[in-house]
């Protein structure tokens, strides 16, 4: 079993600013510990690119260096709250991995240089339907807020990579794309999508947490091995 990342460097202040990890987070950690095996062969042996989008606390990207290698990879946060941006690098230096931040919406930060070069694509995004007003403001004031209002399906940003083919054109040939999703989102309307863009996807894991039922989607592009 592989162990959480250590977030004992962060202060109460901090998780009043940033997400704290949840039964959304450790769903991802579950399905990415499921794919150990297959993200340590699949990747090949060149340095593979490994992006999280909405990184928070950093402990999905720091969980991620511990499958595949603290230096086996390129690791790469990005996030619109700057005060994530220093938690997430500060989580990579509290478990012993480099990981770059970037203050940004999305893949916007890396767009175009980034074109089929990620091997791995992380997204638990802002997934509560909530009013599109509200969903404005909270990306506008780039704070905790933003790390749940979804908009009106609680898709808002889901949609704008999926419909501008942005996961299908980001993804290197054989990379791999996880989503955390809730039922209200319509997961496997997004898997229909994302498997309409020739991507591999599907359902992965689900899990009742509370009031929520959540999903794991996973995407891979298909390309031989590095």
């Amino acid at each position: 079993m592989i162990p959480t990342p250590s977030l004992g460097h962060l202060t109460r202040s901090d998780l009043r600013r940033v997400y704290e990890p949840a039964e959304d987070s450790f769903a991802l950690l579950d399905a990415l510990e499921a794919d150990a095996d297959a993200l340590r062969t699949s990747l090949g042996t060149s340095a593979p690119l490994c992006v999280e989008i909405g990184s928070g606390s950093g402990v999905i990207t720091a969980f991620l260096a511990q499958i595949l290698g603290a230096t086996a990879a390129a690791y790469v946060a990005i996030d619109v709250n700057e005060h994530a941006n220093r938690c997430t690098v500060a989580t990579g230096k509290h478990n012993g991995v480099r990981i770059e931040a970037a203050r940004a919406s999305l893949l916007s930060a890396l767009q175009p240089r980034a074109r089929e070069k990620i091997d791995v694509l992380l997204f638990n995004p802002p997934y509560v339907p909530t009013e599109e007003e509200e969903e404005q403001m909270a990306q506008h004031d780039k704070d905790i807020a933003g790390a749940w209002a979804g908009g009106a399906t609680g898709t808002k940003l889901v949609d704008a990579l999926i419909d501008h083919g942005v996961i299908a054109d980001a993804l290197a040939p054989n990379g791999r794309f996880y989503l955390v999703a809730i039922k209200q989102n319509d997961p496997e309307g997004i898997v229909s999508r994302l498997c309409s863009q020739a991507l591999q996807a599907e359902v992965v894991l689900k899990r009742r947490a509370g009031g929520e039922h959540l999903h794991i989607i996973r995407a891979i592009k298909p390309g031989s091995n590095k």
